[in-house]
């Protein structure tokens, strides 16, 4: 049975990147921190709608903001890595599950597909 000591985290973590907006700026924050204003105008959106976005990602945790040291007023947005890395632990998990049912069928078709090669089929 999975670990259910991460669920919320993951389950938070899918629910912020379900939008393909929020991805979009993920991918925008993947390369640097960046201002609301600057990832408001790499998305083409306005200020209030990107502010929106940025919130649910903030409450997820998949980023957070600091002030700029020559202006507390301005904050900067950067990706946290934690939620990606717990959800990348839980992919894997699930992968895993995959990859150990795939391997079992292999090794059932194998078996039986050589039993099948020795012996002729009957007619009904």
């Amino acid at each position: 049975m999975a670990r259910r000591s991460a669920a919320p985290a993951v389950d938070r973590t899918l629910k912020a990147l379900a939008d393909p907006t929020r991805r979009r700026v993920v991918e925008l924050l993947r390369t640097q921190p960046r201002r609301a204003g600057d990832i408001a105008a790499g998305l083409g959106m306005s200020a209030p709608a990107t502010s929106r976005h940025l919130r649910v990602l903030h409450r997820s945790g998949l980023i957070e903001d600091v002030s700029v040291e020559d202006d507390a007023r301005v904050r900067v947005f950067r990706l946290r890595p934690e939620p990606l890395a717990e959800l990348s632990a839980w992919l894997s998990e699930v992968e895993q599950f995959w990859r150990v049912q795939l391997d079992a069928f292999t090794t059932h078709v194998e078996r039986t597909g050589a039993r099948s090669a020795q012996s002729p089929r009957r007619k009904r």
